[in-house]
C-alpha cells in the first residue's frame, strides 16, 4: 500500500502528536506493516509535507529513496512484503546519512542485526504500548546523531503484560481500529452517530489502559485480540 498520494486527506492523529517537537529539515520515509500503523505514525507529524514516503513494503520504500536525500526513516521489522531491518540496511547503504528508527513488534533484534552500525534506533513493541515516550526518543536521539534501544531491549526483560477482558462491542472495535478506519468509518461501520463511535474508543482506550489508539491496537495485537 502507498499512502503517499493522500497525505493531505489524513485527519485528526492517533499518537497525540509525539513527533511535533523533534526538528526534521528534510524528508521523513515511514514503512509500517498495514495501514493503521501506517496511517498513525504519519498522523503524528503536524507538517506531513515532510513526509516523502509513505508505505507498506520494502521494494516501494526504496524506490522512494532513490529519487531523493531523505532524513529520517521509521519503519516497523515486519512488513506487507519485506523486512524492515533489510529496509534499514539497504536505505543506509543507498544514503549513508540517513537516520533509522525501527519500531520492533517482535520485541527483539535479530541476532545477525544486534551489532550492525546502521541499526541506530530500536524501539520494543511492548515499550511503546505502556508509554509512547520511547518512540519520540528514539527519534530525538538519531536527530541527534545518537544510538537508542528502548528499555525492554537493554534489560533484556519485558513489561508485564495485563489483558483485560473485553465486550462483544470493545472486540469490534478494536477490529475497526485496527483496520484503520476513522471516527466516522467506524461509525457508519456499527450505524452509530459518530459522537457515540468516539464514546466507544474511549471506553475500549480506559479498558486496555492505554493513552491512544495506537497503543490500544498494539496491546490488542499483543494479547491475542486483533491482528493486522
Amino acid at each position: 500500500m502507498d499512502l503517499t498520494p493522500f497525505l493531505n486527506s489524513l485527519e485528526g492523529t492517533t499518537l497525540d502528536q509525539v513527533l511535533i517537537s523533534v526538528a526534521i529539515s528534510g524528508k521523513v520515509a515511514i514503512a509500517m506493516k498495514g495501514r493503521f500503523l501506517l496511517r498513525s505514525v504519519c498522523e503524528s507529524f503536524k507538517d506531513r509535507t515532510r513526509i516523502g514516503c509513505a508505505v507498506t513494503d520494502e521494494v516501494t520504500c526504496l524506490s522512494y529513496l532513490e529519487r531523493e536525500p531523505y532524513e529520517l526513516l521509521i519503519c516497523t521489522d515486519y512488513l506487507e512484503d519485506g523486512s524492515g531491518f533489510e529496509l534499514a540496511r539497504k536505505a543506509r547503504a543507498a544514503q549513508p546519512g540517513l537516520r533509522v528508527v525501527v519500531l520492533a513488534l517482535g520485541d527483539v533484534i535479530p541476532a545477525q542485526y544486534v551489532d550492525a552500525p546502521w541499526l541506530e534506533a530500536v524501539v520494543a513493541e511492548a515499550d511503546f504500548i505502556g508509554d509512547q515516550r520511547p518512540l519520540q526518543a528514539a527519534v530525538l536521539a538519531v536527530m541527534g546523531h545518537h544510538s537508542y534501544r528502548s528499555p525492554s531491549l537493554r534489560s533484556g526483560t519485558l513489561p508485564y503484560l495485563s489483558c483485560p477482558r473485553l465486550t462483544k462491542r470493545e472486540y469490534e472495535v478494536l477490529d475497526l481500529l485496527a483496520s484503520g478506519l476513522t471516527d466516522r468509518e467506524i461509525a457508519e461501520s456499527l450505524v452509530v452517530s459518530e459522537e457515540t463511535a468516539k464514546t466507544y474508543t474511549k471506553r475500549l482506550l480506559k479498558t486496555l489502559d492505554v493513552n491512544n489508539r495506537l497503543q490500544a491496537v498494539l496491546k490488542g495485537m499483543r494479547c491475542g485480540m486483533v491482528q493486522l
